[in-house]
């Protein structure tokens, strides 16, 4: 029973391939019959794309199953193996097999390419004859096969259900008679080239080598190197398409001199790793017998074990080598010591302070310039200078992420959002945030740290924070930067040079760890009140932004989209129990808070949200509401009154306007004369500028008494007594000089000031007007009193970009170039030019 299923297998087998074998040869006839009726062929080789369409060159003989290789070129004489997977590789072996064995075997371009085309085929193979065919178990067919003969591809006729190519022989390379003084040249020359290359190639066969050496025919040199040198397949079909002997041998020469060299470096590069491998595991096994010794003689102690696991963290760690050799000293050294002493103490945590700064560790950074300025308006409202620099540098950092060295400085008044920009900026870029507060520093100690030989020795507060930020790229913000003073113990700036130093914070040494740390990846933002007392040194590492007082219109919507929900949630309050009108937070602003920031703003609105958190619990209401009238009923009265405006035209009487450190205000300066002898009395707690002022105030209305009226010698006869309100309050500038002017041609000429007119600026003896600062505060000042005209100098115009929107449409500007500008504007009427008369004589 067994014989009958094998002879049917066997029959079966037989008829299948008698299938094939007749299916292949009537596709051959077929394939000719068809480009004998003048059929088109996709031509893969464009320079014999006519041989390709001509029938004489078409016959059985050049019509042959292919196989496009992958990984592997074959050579005419060589007997070689490999695997076949494809289907259609398979069928080619099939229809291959049921005719005479051959096959066309081409190399493609590209490994990775599945399907290829005439494309992705080079132009020259090796027709082959298949010797063996043999299918393993996991489907996959194995093939042993003898090249033949070179040949190039002229042709794709067909590719299902296999490839069948369109080939023209090309005669295999052959020893010439001619030229034999260039091939023996060539011969020694890649004898040369080959034993160099021999001596780098690992495990190649003695006899091999001895083979290729001893051979002096050109012919058989040049096979014996291609069939057993592994080389790359790009080289090798460069050597398959050799035109001659003399070619082939000139492509081995220059392949296997380019290779001699890779292996040499390579060579080098394994012997540098095996030094270094030998050293570790060296230094392992005598770690390894050191624990079996103290183990075999009872002296292991916990600081040896202790110092064996700080240099295995050493290792880990993958430090620089100055590094890695100071820190495996100082564990050598615990190795020796007394577990309890106090000098192991030391040791310990000196590695363990070391060992956990962040070396190797960093955060992503995110430079997303739209989740950044989304942050930035989210968390802060105004500060638009600000905004737009910290996103120019987060853009700059998007495009170049290697860039260090931005230190940005931010001054301002107190409780205006530095400390909290540093945060969100921290936030906007995904880095870890850590703050040092620098105000009171005094001792350089505190920037550098300690030695370790003293007494309670800790690391400076640059490696704490450090050591706190758990990344080697964090946002660090030196607050307070202008609070640090220096004395006997050194000067902390001098520290601090350095930490903002892009050019040394690459190799930073603080005192107690004793070794270089690398700051360029950190940013640092610094915050100060002033300037003027920051080292100048110091103040020239840094990018100096100022920021101005908030307006009150900006402390409107700070505490209505910020503060008052801050105060809920902080309280434990619902967003529907409390509620604050657009009133009370204006009359809050106004009549109970005086700041350059909001700090002040938050406690009253803290305060407000705990009275009316009492309220709910104790009267069970379901909600407070806070509006303008009842807010004295909980806070008491309002504390600061809306600035003095005049209520009428009045002689003498002017609305100046001033900068403070909490905003601008509107200052009324009055003049009076009295009879006297031209003295001029100034009081108000008024500062020397303003007294210079003054001074060249009453010289240029003298100057110009003619024109505005004034008696000429009015400074003999009368004294000026000039006075500015609040006098408890001191007071200075050179910005009160127009409305000085102002008020003592008004006292003199006896011509009325407006009302509602407010003005700013500097004065020369001539009479011009100059630029002053602080016009977006002192404008917000004048709109606050319903002031209608401000009079500013013409050099100022542009600085109303700056100037608040509302106020814009609220107040009409002049620009005044010189004082008659000023006193045109500013004068209830025009005033009635002195005119000198001449006196009669007698005959007249």
């Amino acid at each position: 029973m067994a014989e009958i299923k094998k002879n049917n297998k066997k029959t079966a087998i037989k008829a299948e391939n008698n299938d094939i074998k007749e299916k292949t040869t009537k596709r051959r006839k077929k394939t000719i019959v068809a480009s004998s009726d003048g059929g088109e062929f996709v031509s893969c080789d464009s320079n014999n794309s006519k041989d390709a369409k001509s029938k004489d060159n078409l016959s059985a003989n050049s019509i042959f199953p292919a196989i496009a290789m992958r990984g592997l070129v074959v050579f005419p004489k060589i007997v070689m193996h490999f695997d076949v997977a494809r289907e259609k590789s398979i069928q080619a072996l099939k229809a291959a097999m049921a005719t005479d064995r051959k096959i066309f075997l081409v190399a493609q371009k590209d490994v990775v390419t599945d399907v290829p085309t005439g494309n992705d085929l080079y132009k020259v193979g090796v027709v082959a004859e298949v010797r063996q065919l043999l299918k393993t178990p996991d489907g996959v067919t194995r093939v042993l096969v003898e090249g033949l003969y070179r040949a190039r591809l002229v042709d794709i006729l067909d590719t299902d259900p296999y490839m069948i190519t369109h080939i023209r022989r090309i005669p295999n390379l052959s020893c010439p008679d001619e030229d034999k003084t260039e091939l023996t040249a060539l011969v020694r020359s890649v004898k040369d080239i080959f034993e160099q290359y021999s001596y780098n190639m690992p495990r190649m066969p003695k006899e091999l080598i001895s083979s290729i050496l001893d051979e002096d025919n050109p012919l058989k040199l040049y096979e014996n190197i291609i069939f057993n040198v592994s080389l790359p397949l790009d080289d090798k079909q460069q050597l398959l398409e050799a035109k001659n002997l003399i070619q082939g041998l000139s492509l081995i020469a220059l392949i296997l001199s380019k290779e001699s060299e890779v292996l040499d470096i390579e060579h080098q590069i394994q012997e540098q790793l095996h030094d270094q491998l030998d050293k570790n595991q060296r230094d392992y096994y005598l770690r390894e017998q050191m624990k079996i010794i103290s183990n075999q003689l009872g002296d292991d102690d916990d600081s040896q074990s202790e110092a064996f696991e700080y240099l295995e963290r050493i290792e880990e760690l993958g430090l620089s080598p100055e590094v890695s050799e100071k820190l495996s000293k100082e564990a050598g050294r615990l190795m020796k010591m007394p577990s309890s002493s106090q000098e192991a103490f030391v040791t310990r945590n000196y590695l363990d302070t070391v060992l956990d700064l962040p070396w190797n560790k960093s955060t992503k950074e995110k430079a997303d310039i739209k989740k950044a300025r989304a942050i930035l308006d989210k968390d802060h409202y105004g500060l638009k200078k600000v905004k737009e620099r910290i996103l120019e540098t987060i853009a700059v950092r998007q495009l170049n992420p290697e860039l260090k060295g931005q230190i940005i400085c931010l001054v301002g008044p107190p409780g205006i959002g530095k400390t909290s920009i540093g945060r969100s900026v921290a936030k906007a870029l995904g880095r870890n945030y850590v703050r040092i507060s620098l105000g009171g520093v005094k001792d350089e100690s505190d920037i550098r740290g300690h030695r370790k030989t003293y007494v309670g020795a800790m690391p400076g507060r640059i490696i704490a924070a450090m050591k706190n930020a758990k990344s080697n790229n964090p946002l660090i913000l030196l607050d307070e930067i202008d609070k640090m003073s220096n004395d006997f113990r050194g000067d902390p700036s001098s520290a601090m040079l350095e930490v903002l130093d892009s050019e040394q914070n690459c190799e930073f040494r603080d005192h107690y760890i004793e070794v270089p740390f690398d700051l360029g990846n950190v940013m640092f933002i610094t915050t100060a009140n002033t300037t003027s007392t920051i080292a100048p040194p110091l103040l020239d590492r840094m990018e100096v932004i100022e920021l101005t007082s908030y307006t009150a219109n900006e402390k409107f919507h700070i505490a209505k989209e910020h503060l008052v929900s801050k105060q809920k949630k902080k309280n434990g309050i619902k967003p529907t129990q409390i509620k604050f009108s657009d009133d009370a937070l204006k009359f809050l602003i106004d009549g109970y808070t005086k700041e350059a920031g909001v700090r002040s703003l938050e406690r009253e609105i803290a305060s407000l949200c705990r009275k009316g958190a009492k309220e709910i619990v104790e009267e069970n209401k379901k909600s407070v509401t806070f509006t303008a009238g009842n807010i004295e009923k909980y806070l008491g009265p309002r504390k600061f009154l809306d600035d003095d405006k005049s209520e009428k035209n009045e002689i003498g009487v002017v609305n100046g306007l001033a900068w403070t450190s909490v905003g601008g205000t509107l200052m009324p300066l009055e003049v009076i004369t009295l009879d006297g002898k031209g003295a001029v009395e100034v009081t108000g707690s008024l500062g020397d500028v303003m007294k210079e002022s003054a001074k060249i105030a009453v010289s240029y209305v003298r100057s110009v008494a003619d024109k505005y009226g004034i008696n000429k010698d009015f400074y003999k006869k009368l004294d000026l007594h000039i006075h500015a309100p609040e006098g408890a309050v001191p007071k200075d500038g050179p910005s009160a000089g127009v409305t000085m002017v102002t008020a003592i041609v008004s006292a003199l000429s006896g011509i009325p000031v407006k009302n509602d007119v407010a003005m700013t600026g500097e004065i020369t003896l001539h009479g011009k007007v100059l630029p002053i600062g602080g016009l977006r505060e002192k404008t917000m000042a004048a709109y606050k009193a319903e002031v209608k005209t401000v009079i500013i100098p013409a050099k100022n115009k542009p600085d109303l970009e700056e100037v608040e929107e509302v106020v814009k449409n609220s107040v009409k500007f002049i620009f005044a170039e010189t004082l008659s500008d000023v006193l045109d504007n500013a004068l209830a009427k025009k005033p009635v030019k002195k005119t000198t008369t001449s006196k009669r004589t007698k005959n007249g």
